[in-house]
């Protein structure tokens, strides 16, 4: 038997209990202002406005590690994944990101390293046209171990209210398209480190990390830090057009568990992974890892970052105006309440 995310300390069924548990919590301060929990983004309609914001918040997990051993230009990378990670949130929304805010905490405050992760959060708000409005840096000795921080983003976005992509007009017959990953963009380190063998000891993980990926022209660390992939420029031009019925951003949980939010109760998802391509450092891990199908799938993103959800009449063009995007399913109609919303990930 392979590993598993619980194997590497990440139990998803546990989160997935905890979160159902306090969601009727969070929900009952909601309001009318507000919209449902539950999509990539929360929702909330200012008093007297014809527009919707759309608020994210979300971290880069245990990449952080890895950026802790690879020095200055990780750390830059980590705060443009932060930025991707959050912006593409509330893209699956429809909506386009207004600013942006960070948390970085740390036990002992290293300038060059801090200045090195904004450079990175900076870079990618000027790219994605948002402002960074500031945020919170947080010096806590004995919470962190030297060299080591924390790192959230927190994204508001807006959308008018007819133009949200929230998948209640997604039908039977419609087709599914993936847009490809660089990699593991921000989910699964916990369970990569683990397969690949580092140890804590920083010395011996470092020379694993500058071991070469078989299969590839690069490290098993310059591929493991490959950057989280931002598809706000690439969908934009569609978003206008109107032809988007419903959008998932692939992080944790991977397909099953992030496309079932964007699809009505009455549809499901039938998916072919021999449609598109695995990254050669996720293969590597499933197999080196000895994953079991089901494990594959919900930890990693297994090479698809993004998906989109159009009818069929808009599917050639969409994918004449996408670069790096494919087919890789169908909607079809669910007929018994107990089948699972996405189907066919048996490979």
């Amino acid at each position: 038997m392979g590993l598993t995310y619980k194997d590497a300390g990440v139990d998803i069924d546990a989160k997935a209990n905890a979160l159902a548990q306090v969601q009727a919590r969070a929900a009952a301060t909601l309001g009318t202002s507000a919209g449902p929990i539950g999509h990539f983004g929360g929702t909330f309609r200012v008093a007297g406005g014809d527009r919707l914001l759309v608020a994210s918040a979300d971290g880069v997990g245990t990449k952080l590690r890895l950026a802790f051993l690879l020095g200055a230009e990780a750390h830059a990378g980590i705060g443009r994944d932060l930025v991707h990670h959050c912006v593409n949130d509330v893209l699956a929304l429809g909506a386009t990101p207004l600013f942006f805010l960070d948390y970085f905490a740390t036990g002992r405050l290293d300038p060059e390293v801090m200045n090195a992760v904004v450079d990175g959060v900076a870079d990618a708000c000027t790219d994605q046209e948002l402002a960074l409005l500031g945020g919170e840096t947080a010096e806590m000795p004995d919470m962190y171990a030297p060299g080591e921080y924390d790192l959230a983003g927190f994204i508001v976005g807006e959308v008018s209210p007819d133009r949200v992509v929230d998948g209640s007009a997604v039908r039977p017959g419609d087709v599914v398209i993936g847009l490809l990953s660089e990699g593991l963009h921000t989910n699964g380190y916990s369970l990569a480190r683990r397969i690949i063998g580092l140890t804590g000891d920083a010395a011996q993980d470092r020379v694993r990390l500058f071991e070469s990926l078989p299969g590839a022209e690069e490290t098993i660390g310059a591929a493991l830090m490959r950057g989280h992939r931002c598809y706000r420029r690439a969908m934009r031009p569609l978003l206008a057009q109107d032809v988007v019925r419903g959008m998932a951003h692939i992080t944790g949980g991977g397909l099953p568990g992030n496309l079932p939010r964007t699809l009505p109760d009455d549809c499901i998802a039938v998916l072919d992974p021999a449609l598109w391509p695995v990254p050669p450092v996720i293969a590597h891990l499933v197999e080196r890892g000895e994953l079991g199908v089901v494990e594959r799938y919900r930890v990693f993103n297994m090479g698809i970052g993004f998906v989109l959800i159009v009818g069929a009449e808009h599917a050639a063009p969409v994918l004449t105006a996408l670069d790096g995007a494919s087919v890789i399913g169908e909607i079809i109609a669910r007929t018994t309440s107990d089948e699972f919303p996405v189907q066919g990930l048996t490979c």
